[in-house]
């Protein structure tokens, strides 16, 4: 019997490729979270983003742990001015767990 556990955030940063478009997506992927309560949120200097972010279904995976991804939309220019994003999960009575993605480690 699960109490909590804590989900593993990993940002994939946009490609390159689309980086030269008018709009790039980030994504944060969460594994291992439980219970499913967990929520995303993305902030971008310090403050919560609220459009172009669309979050994913939680999955239950074989272990008894859940696994879900949020999805955030930006303009290429809103992308390079941001420096960095954080990807945060919190649920109640938990201390957040963040993940920070400098824009400048994009991908190839």
């Amino acid at each position: 019997q699960y109490i909590f556990s804590l989900p593993t955030l990993t940002i994939l940063p946009p490609s390159k490729e689309e980086e030269k478009q008018r709009s790039v997506t980030v994504v944060c992927l969460a594994t291992g979270g439980f219970p499913s309560s967990w929520t995303l949120h993305w902030k971008m200097g310090g403050t919560r983003m609220s459009s172009g972010v669309s979050n994913s279904l939680q999955v239950l995976e074989t272990n008894g742990h859940y696994s879900w991804s949020s999805t955030l939309s930006l303009s290429a220019d809103q992308w390079r001015k941001a420096g960095s994003v954080s990807c945060e999960a919190s649920l109640s009575g938990q201390s957040p767990v963040t993940q920070t993605l400098n824009a400048d480690q994009c991908s190839e």
